[in-house]
């Protein structure tokens, strides 16, 4: 009599009875041990064959500021120079992966160097680009960083920390963004070449000079102090888009005196008149930079330079409710969570923008108070029958009253 022919993997080989679970195909069989891998082995591919990011639908620059008008307020000339640098910067990778870098035309990168108060969106503008890329993006604070040998970190540390974003895969952060924060910090202490050593000073921006142009850097995959029997990972930064970002407190009295506002003579005040002092950073140059402490290596490879008007009232009431992730929808979304529906009246998110105002602290003032006036209801609520709770102007002044109010000034004057 002829015997039944088991049913196996086409992979393993294994029959049914040495499988939990075998998967019938049209002409062959698959087991839940193989189907389990090659489920690994597929998502393993797809993350190292890029990461996201396809750089034929490479998007215009007119796409790329529409998109930042739906989670930024304001700042059009700082979008719209942000979104032709990048796209440049992208264009031109494409450029190079089709291999016509043999041409006589050589393009540069060209890094990006973002000048506003704090609160202004510096931060947000470069996160947001790098989530509508969907490339590798990293923030690091230049106040951290010294020079080699001293105690800190080193400015390699700063593509240490786009590895980890990368799963260490240096072809993907090769093709990421690093947004240096409070490159001001770093600025030089006097306005002369030190004769000793400026190791968080002029000694960091000697350091960052080879990442910012473009080199071969050996990186330090776990960050810290490099030592010889380490192992390292060689990344080329020629392909990293470099955004930085500061406040450059004070920088407005330099620019003052580059336009010589306080002229003194028959047209002082016609000469005064075509500047708005109210606004000084609008005519940020290169030299002011380097005036307030930036060594001229490191502004001339930050070629391109934008400024972030300061907030008025009406930008900040917007920076509340219109964009996607505003603060506002945010807490309505964590209370309907808890099936409680939260309503904020216009007099209330009035009294909030006036408290930011007056705590000049810009967009970043905003979501302290709103905190602090929630604090107390996002304790009670989730515990309590009501389901709906509205927030007016005597509300919030109240729950802010109860939170000490002179002490959160004080912090947010810090």
């Amino acid at each position: 009599m002829a015997t039944k022919t088991r049913r196996k993997c086409a992979f393993c080989g294994r029959t049914e009875n040495e499988v939990s679970l075998l998967i019938s195909g049209l002409e062959a069989c698959i087991c839940d041990d193989c189907a389990n891998q090659a489920h690994l082995i597929t998502m393993e591919s797809q993350k190292q064959s890029g990461s996201g990011f396809n750089i034929d639908k490479l998007p215009k620059p007119k796409e790329i500021k529409t998109f930042l008008d739906q989670y930024v307020i304001g700042q059009d000339e700082a979008k719209k120079t942000l979104s032709v640098a990048v796209y440049n910067h992208y264009k031109r990778l494409k450029y190079l992966s089709e291999g016509r870098e043999e041409t006589d035309v050589e393009i540069e990168k060209s890094n990006i160097i973002m000048v506003g108060n704090t609160g202004t969106g510096k931060t947000l503008l470069a996160r947001t680009i790098a989530k509508m890329l969907t490339v590798p993006f990293t923030i690091v604070d230049a106040t951290v960083l010294t020079e080699a040998g001293y105690v800190g970190e080193d400015v390699e540390s700063l593509l240490s920390r786009l590895l980890q974003e990368c799963d260490y895969d240096p072809k993907r952060a090769e093709t990421g963004i690093v947004f240096i924060d409070e490159i001001d910090k770093i600025a030089r202490k006097s306005d002369n070449p030190s004769i000793t050593r400026d190791v968080s000073g002029e000694g960091v921006q000697q350091g960052l000079l080879k990442l910012l142009e473009g080199s071969v850097i050996n990186v330090p995959p776990y960050g810290g102090r490099k030592h010889p029997e380490q192992q390292f990972i060689q990344v080329d930064t020629k392909n990293i888009l470099f955004i930085c970002g500061g406040a450059f407190d004070g920088i407005e009295k330099r620019i003052a005196n580059r336009l010589n506002t306080n002229v003194v003579g028959f047209d002082a005040v016609e000469k005064s008149a075509k500047f708005d002092k109210g606004n000084m950073m609008q005519y940020i140059a290169p030299m002011d930079l380097k005036a307030f402490g930036l060594i001229p290596e490191i502004v001339g490879r930050l070629p391109i330079l934008t400024y972030l008007k300061p907030l008025d009232r009406m930008a900040l009431r917007d920076i509340l409710t219109e964009p996607k992730n505003s603060i506002i929808k945010q807490y309505v979304h964590l209370f309907k969570l808890d099936d409680v529906e939260l309503t904020f009246t216009d007099d209330a998110l009035d009294f909030i923008v006036d408290k930011a105002v007056e705590y000049k602290l810009g967009a970043r003032g905003l979501r302290s108070i709103v905190e602090s006036v929630m604090t107390e209801p996002m304790f009670e609520m989730p515990s309590s029958k009501v389901r709906k709770l509205v927030v007016d102007r005597d509300y919030a002044r109240q729950q802010l009253e109860n939170t000490n109010l002179n002490i959160i000034s004080k912090q947010m004057s810090e």
